[in-house]
């Protein structure tokens, strides 16, 4: 890995406050919530609550081997080095493939809503026709792009103002809700129960579809390379982001469960938000969550760009991709030719969305199929750190239940609704998540036979790693990590 500006990303352009609110800004609450909420209900009916709570729990053990494998390998690519110098190479590029095909899912999946919110604010009627919302949407897809490839320095000063204005107005709407009168139900504990879930299968999927909403905090782990002191910063920014938005999606899911109906729900599927906007300050709370929702899916479109794009670098680096996706932009320092590539991609799965259906159809299987994938590299990290740390687990009770207990359990309950759900998704949302899977098998495949240098990896063992101070040619002190037996730069 490299730091040298002159032909690697720019160390140390982002601090702790920029991590944490570019990990916010990844699961993007807003946007959740009103996109979301409606598969989540459908799914479990009035146990939403239950379950992003009982996803949440595995997620922060995810995040917990997210911090620590971070402190030992400095790598924008993330899990997928990660993976690939603990378990095996070959699962250390299905991890990154994951990745790199649930970003460019969701492309489309967050581009409609943001453009139909877009056109909401104009005219309520227009956020229905699925190719103008494209349209619109590609449009400000077209507009993050060029943010993230301005580098990563202007990115987080767009994303701190997107997400200050989503983040302020979500905070009212939550204080606003409480203090809500009329309500279609009465608030129940059992909500946080298991009793309303459809079986092991129903809790499975639930629990599915909540591992979407909270996705997108590690963006902070592919930026680690931009990072300063990202050892430290970069799992800290992801299990503080967690928690900012646990209580912000528990918050809002309690109060569509309270305050609006079944009924309003189902009719209102890409738009639940701004109708409990409405409902709790009549004229101008839908209009208020409206843009928050546009903002927040703006704000992710690009948060996941920096993911994807990151994680080809990383690839096209070890020549585990095309060599070309490494390079640098001289100016900008970012990865320009991953950036155009992804950007291209994006544009012409906008055009195929057109024939898929509703904004709301194409949600549910989106949701469902990045789902899968997301399952499957947070579980393989999980299971990495737990390798990579295995001859300390047994020195403390806290490396045990940290680095252990805990990772381990939400590696298993990743892998687990993932086999579980298989039976209660659609077709095509099992096509599109598992086949997209497999397509990486392709590119694997070649490059492992041409003998990119990724399939011989040097292991990775935190009780083998030593701190070091890099300096890059040309630039200011970065800290690094060196491995033994490896060069500072590779």
């Amino acid at each position: 890995m490299s730091y040298n500006p002159g032909r690697g990303l720019q160390a140390n352009v982002l601090g702790t406050f920029d991590t944490v609110v570019m990990a916010v800004a990844g699961s993007a609450p807003a946007y959740s919530i009103t996109a979301v909420t409606a598969v989540l209900v459908g799914a479990v009916g009035l146990a939403s609550p239950a379950a992003l709570l009982y996803c949440a729990i595995p997620m922060l053990g995810i995040a917990l081997a997210y911090s620590r494998l971070g402190r030992i390998d400095v790598n924008a690519g993330a899990s997928y080095s990660w993976v690939g110098r603990t378990l095996h190479p070959f699962l250390g590029f299905v991890s990154g493939w994951a990745l790199v095909i649930s970003t460019t899912i969701f492309m489309v999946a967050g581009s409609l809503p943001a453009g139909a919110m877009t056109l909401a604010l104009f005219d309520e009627g227009l956020a229905d026709d699925t190719a103008l919302a494209t349209v619109v949407g590609a449009g400000w897809f077209l507009v993050m792009l060029l943010v993230v490839l301005g580098g990563a320095r202007l990115t987080v000063r767009a994303q701190i103002v997107m997400s200050g204005v989503e983040l302020a107005i979500l905070a009212l709407f939550a204080v606003l809700a409480v203090l809500h009168s009329e309500s279609a139900r009465a608030f129940d504990w059992s909500w946080f129960g298991f009793g309303h879930f459809d079986g092991v299968s129903g809790f499975a999927s639930g629990a599915l579809i909540a591992a979407f909403y909270y996705w997108g905090w590690d963006v902070t782990s592919n930026l680690s390379e931009e990072t300063r002191d990202s050892r430290r910063t970069t799992g800290l920014a992801g299990l503080i982001g967690i928690g900012i938005v646990f209580l912000l999606f528990e918050v809002f899911t309690i109060a569509v469960n309270v305050i609006l109906s079944s009924r309003q729900i189902q009719d209102n599927d890409a738009n639940v938000l701004a109708v409990l906007g409405e409902e709790v300050w009549p004229g101008w709370g839908g209009k208020l969550l409206i843009v928050a929702v546009m903002l927040s899916t703006i704000a992710t479109l690009e948060t996941t760009l920096i993911q994807v794009t990151r994680s080809l670098f990383a690839m096209g680096r070890d020549r585990t991709m095309p060599a070309a996706l490494g390079r640098v932009h001289r100016r900008w320092n970012t990865p320009w030719v991953a950036v155009v590539v992804v950007g291209v991609v994006a544009l012409a799965m906008f055009i195929a969305a057109n024939s898929l259906g509703t904004v709301g159809d194409i949600l549910a299987d989106a949701v469902a199929a990045i789902g899968l994938q997301i399952a499957v590299y947070y579980g393989l990290t999980g299971l990495a750190a737990v390798v990579a740390y295995r001859k300390t687990l047994l020195t403390s009770v806290g490396d045990f239940v940290f680095g252990g207990v805990w990772p381990l359990f939400g590696a298993l309950f990743m892998f687990w609704i993932f086999f579980e759900s298989l039976g209660e998704l659609s077709g095509s949302a099992i096509v599109i998540g598992v086949g997209g899977l497999v397509v990486g098998l392709i590119p694997m495949l070649w490059y492992w036979r041409q003998g990119s240098d990724y399939y011989r990896p040097a292991k990775l063992d935190a009780t083998r790693t030593v701190e070091v101070d890099y300096v890059p040619a040309g630039g200011a002190g970065a800290n690094s990590l060196a491995h033994e037996g490896l060069p500072t730069d590779f």
